[in-house]
């Protein structure tokens, strides 16, 4: 595995070496003492899985108890994704990094608690898998408003486009009236 640093030290990309031959591929996903290796510790708890179609914009979503850390990939189709530091201590409080994750290219993306996660779906239909590092908590979950001009977020959205988004994510506050997590 070799670990990527996006421009905010914490947020990592993962890219596992994939070996391919005539009957198809196979790659690494996990390895504990790599990632540990490179700063991600942690024991994971829970594992999702999410389709949307294209258009679909997810996010920014974040617990201000119970915070989960997040190990993304795009299992199928292609996605933007970002991470906000919402972390009032971090020297990166505010900052946002977004990658592109692909089922070609099979990168990850470390997320660590204390962050917001969103992602929009750039293929006709993507599907995500996630490892979280602690439970899903209904009552801790917030949601900050994808388009906050104060993040200044660079979504890969056509003027003409708009996404499609929850209710829950259009009513979703803005960065600085959110209740953010606090160390």
């Amino acid at each position: 595995m070799n670990i990527i640093p996006t421009s905010i030290p914490d947020v990592l990309l993962i890219e596992s070496k994939v070996i391919m031959d005539a009957r198809g591929f196979f790659l690494e996903t996990y390895r504990e003492e790599t990632l540990a290796e490179a700063g991600i510790p942690h024991h994971f708890v829970q594992e999702n899985h999410s389709g949307s179609a294209r258009g679909v914009l997810r996010g920014l979503h974040y617990q201000i108890r119970q915070p989960q850390g997040k190990l993304v990939s795009a299992v199928r189709g292609e996605i933007f994704d970002v991470a906000v530091d919402i972390r009032r201590s971090s020297p990166t409080f505010g900052q946002w990094a977004g990658v592109i994750l692909s089922e070609k290219k099979h990168f990850q993306l470390w997320i660590p608690p204390g962050f917001a996660h969103g992602f929009f779906v750039l293929s006709e239909w993507a599907e995500l898998i996630y490892k979280a590092t602690d439970y899903y908590a209904p009552r801790w979950e917030r949601s900050i408003i994808w388009h906050d001009p104060d993040l200044g977020i660079e979504w890969p959205i056509n003027d003409e486009d708009q996404p499609i988004v929850s209710s829950k994510d259009a009513a979703g506050k803005m960065f600085r009236d959110a209740e953010v997590y606090s160390e």
